[in-house]
């Protein structure tokens, strides 16, 4: 019997298949569907989000490091003073291993950032319930404070306004509406 504006109810793996697809692929598609939902459920963890935040900053600051080292020599007689005596394969490897340790020190200081400040967020949003405006502002308010919290009260309160008013800033930029192209 058929009843109107009443959806359709049909037993757990008997649903009707997708266009193009045979009874024989059910399974295949079932176990695709299971994949599909653990990496959906694994990327909405805020486990998963804090770890790529993290990983992404240190990407970044690596790269800014790396970038900004080709200004870091500008004073090549007090170099050459310090390298008196190497060939220029060891000045070289000396010039390399600064520079990587520049990139690592510059990258863990932005993997911190943003691991911290994406773990905060992803907490708040998951017990508010909402993605809104709140979040990014709440939760740079917190890391500024957390960052700056060797530095005494004035410091914490401070660090936490400027870095949730960044937060806010880049938010807003994220979320303005496309322009409509003509």
């Amino acid at each position: 019997m058929s009843m109107p504006l009443v959806a359709p109810l049909f037993p757990a793996g008997k649903e009707p298949l997708p266009p193009g697809f045979t009874e024989e692929e059910r399974e295949q598609l079932m176990q695709a569907k299971k994949y599909q939902n653990w990496m959906t459920m694994g990327m909405e963890s805020c486990v998963a989000k804090t770890a790529l935040a993290g990983g992404g900053g240190f990407a970044i600051g690596a790269l800014f490091s790396l970038m900004s080292a080709s200004f870091a020599y500008e004073d090549p007689l007090l170099r050459a003073q310090t390298q008196a005596g190497m060939n220029s394969g060891q000045k070289a490897k000396e010039i390399f291993k600064e520079m990587g340790r520049g990139m690592y020190k510059s990258g863990k200081g932005f993997g911190k950032v943003g691991a911290l400040f994406a773990g905060i967020e992803c907490v708040i949003e998951g017990y508010r319930a909402k993605n809104d405006m709140v979040n990014p502002v709440a939760a740079g308010f917190v890391a500024g404070g957390i960052l700056a919290r060797n530095s005494g009260p004035k410091a914490v309160l401070g660090g936490g306004i400027a870095f949730a008013a960044f937060s806010a800033a880049i938010d807003l930029f994220l979320r303005r509406e496309p322009a409509d192209e003509d």
